[in-house]
């Protein structure tokens, strides 16, 4: 974080990436950049568009159902002794694709993506924070349905189990911001994006928080990031316990899956979580999702809301 730190009082154009525990980080001038690094952040990127030539397959086998179920269940019985009250539940999943890493990026449609040296590439439609002058947004992303289904917007603002989850993440978050600014608001809430999964088109809902920093933000950059960190929409609440309960269930170990990565231009900086990630160990792909669960989830649901996030934005 002190590199951060540094560049920013500087002013010096950066990229960074941070595993979701913090443990591996990497932050390097824009001037500088690694060779085998690759970004889109909104509408700035470092790397050419490139059409799809040619028809791709993906392959996809997910753990068994029963398995997850216990998971799950280990999930349920911590909110009913009342250690959290909403954990995002991811696993890996491996996958076959006659596409490579680099391909899968280059040709990915989303509003912030990362390739980095051909261990894994995402492609988030979730920010983490943007700083634009001294105003500090987050948004919150929770709820996702088919778009195709019949009333599938009012059906998915109407949800009450994701009304539960998505009031939740917003109030963490507001929580959050609070920690590092003042005037904490919330500017939307719960808005519709449209996501476009493969080949269908998912309706996924977000908030809007802002609040405002002080004038030297830039001096602390470092510091005001490592607070907001993991994000809370990835852990869930409250988000110490969380994410004890979260390594104590999940079988795998998340990497730089559901960390952040981001861009500050000199002057703003902007950022997203990483979700929506294809990781290769061994030369073997595996493709890391979940969701969030609270009491109210339906395990049936919950696994299919995971499959149906393994997805190449072709």
């Amino acid at each position: 974080m002190e590199e951060i730190t540094k560049l920013a009082r500087q002013r010096e154009p950066f990229l960074f990436v941070f595993s979701y525990d913090l443990s591996e980080q990497f932050v390097q001038p824009l001037q500088n950049l690694d060779a085998d690094v690759f970004f889109k952040i909104g509408n700035q990127r470092n790397y050419p568009k490139k059409p799809r030539e040619h028809a791709y397959y993906l392959n996809k086998t997910p753990l068994e159902f029963e398995t997850y179920k216990a998971s799950l269940e280990k999930v349920l019985e911590e909110i009913r002794s009342g250690n959290t009250y909403l954990l995002n539940l991811t696993f890996k999943t491996p996958i076959e694709t006659n596409l490579s890493l680099k391909e899968i990026f280059t040709y990915s449609k989303a509003k912030y993506k990362l390739y980095f040296k051909d261990q894994f590439i995402c492609f988030s439609p979730e920010k983490f924070i943007e700083i634009e002058g001294n105003t500090i947004a987050t948004y919150p992303m929770k709820g996702t349905i088919e778009a195709s289904l019949p009333d599938a917007k009012t059906k998915i603002l109407g949800n009450e189990k994701e009304m539960a989850e998505h009031v939740m993440i917003v109030d963490l978050m507001r929580n959050d911001l609070g920690m590092v600014a003042s005037n904490v608001k919330v500017e939307k809430f719960r808005y519709i994006d449209k996501i476009q999964a493969g080949d269908k088109e998912l309706l996924q809902v977000s908030s809007k928080i802002t609040a405002s920093l002080p004038d030297d933000w830039r001096e602390n950059l470092g510091t005001l990031i490592q607070t907001l960190l993991p994000a809370g929409s990835i852990t869930g609440t409250p988000k110490r316990s969380t994410v004890t309960i979260i390594h104590n269930i999940e079988d795998y170990h998340r990497g730089f899956y559901t960390g952040v990565f981001g861009l500050f231009d000199g002057k703003n900086l902007y950022s997203a979580v990483m979700i929506r990630f294809i990781e290769k160990e061994n030369e073997k792909l595996y493709y890391k999702s979940g969701g969030g669960i609270t009491l109210d989830s339906d395990a049936k649901s919950e696994y299919n809301e995971l499959i149906d996030k393994i997805y190449l934005p072709l």
